[in-house]
């Protein structure tokens, strides 16, 4: 349950195999000194993954269509993604719509099958009840009665692709930091108990707390000493196997 310092490329193989990779690199979308492509880094990921693991991707559609001959070439296969909606955004030059979504997209090895990947279906326990009624055809179509469908309140469904999180303006140790509920249904989804979470791209160890908080171990890399020696000490302070953290939790439905 750390975060090591260094180049995920020479220090992350070395660990494997990992049951789950999360990863946020810089997508290189701007001109900001810290915001460049790292090259190389998903072929040594695929390798360190167990077959039935899966890597868990953030970033834009513009970096994903860039680095989209990388992932076929390092022997990954798309899977899902969700879309994270937050309360803000930004807005580049170019730009004609304020950016509030972010893309997690979930890839796994091209050499396995999906059946044998690991993942745990979502739900969210907050299913309204709802009728849905079918219009009294015409006499000269056949005398057919009103249909109707009828569903519990409260009742479980299957979480819905696109979730609400706040992001952590204000409050965040990293410019990119990403909300710890969120990541939590990463890893409640893709990583059994007690499994291993290798976080290539750790930054202020978001990844790191929500793992403690779900029981999973979590090994972490960040090239920037300060910051990862601010994600050690956030890990830390993280209570433990369950105890999820209040900051930055998604909160599932409807903007407020």
């Amino acid at each position: 349950m750390t975060v090591l310092v260094g180049d995920c490329r020479a220090i992350m193989p070395g660990r494997a195999p990992f049951d789950m990779i999360l990863a946020d690199p810089p997508y290189g979308d701007t001109s900001l000194g810290w915001d460049r492509r790292v090259e190389g880094w998903l072929a040594l990921a695929q390798a360190a993954l167990r077959p039935s693991g899966s890597l868990w991707l953030f970033g834009s559609l513009r970096s994903f269509l860039a680095i989209a001959a990388d992932l076929r070439a390092s022997g990954f296969r798309y899977a899902q993604e969700i879309v994270w909606e937050k309360q803000n955004g930004s807005a580049f030059h170019a730009d004609r719509f304020k950016r509030v979504h972010e893309l997690v997209v979930q890839f796994y090895r091209s050499d396995a099958r999906w059946e044998g990947i690991y993942n745990v279906v979502q739900t969210t326990p907050d299913a309204t009840a709802r009728v849905v009624r079918r219009k009294t055809r015409p006499p000269h179509t056949g005398q057919i009665e009103r249909g109707y469908y009828a569903s519990e309140d409260g009742g479980p469904r299957l979480m819905r692709s696109v979730i609400y999180a706040r992001n952590c303006h204000g409050r965040a140790i990293h410019p990119t930091e990403k909300p710890v509920g969120l990541i939590e249904i990463l890893i409640r989804t893709s990583c059994p108990p007690d499994g291993l979470i290798g976080d290539w791209f750790a930054g202020s160890g978001s990844a790191g707390e929500a793992a403690r908080a779900t029981g999973r171990r979590y090994l972490g890399c960040e090239i920037d000493p300060a910051m990862a020696a601010l994600a050690n000490a956030r890990i830390a302070a993280t209570l433990p196997f369950g105890a999820a953290s209040p900051s930055c939790q998604p909160r599932i439905g409807e903007p407020s």
